[in-house]
């Protein structure tokens, strides 16, 4: 994976991305310590069992979108950033901010 984003045919010192991305393979994506991915390990990676992705994609919208910070978002914050909203799978990728909500 990493031979294919960065060749380092200079021979120089890696960049911190790649170092970081090596220390990532092997204390959480490499469980097995084999020094490859088997099936479950790209599995556990891809969709990990201890993740909740509406959660997380919820809170960065509002992390994004709440001007103020009052963990709050306004009809004006959404609409200033329609973009991001359209673009979320947390809002059926913009089809329920046509639907009418009692929250708004």
């Amino acid at each position: 994976f990493l031979a294919d984003m960065f060749a380092n045919e200079e021979g120089g010192p890696e960049p911190d991305w790649v170092i970081t991305e090596r220390e990532q393979f092997s204390d959480f994506r490499d469980l097995n310590k084999d020094g490859k991915m088997d099936k479950d390990e790209i599995q556990h990676w891809i969709l990990p069992q201890d993740y909740d992705h509406a959660l997380a994609e919820a809170r960065h919208l509002v992390y994004e979108s709440d001007v103020d910070k009052d963990q709050k978002l306004t009809k004006e914050e959404i609409l200033d950033n329609w973009n991001m909203f359209v673009g979320s799978q947390a809002t059926n990728y913009g089809e329920d901010l046509t639907r009418n909500h009692d929250e708004l």
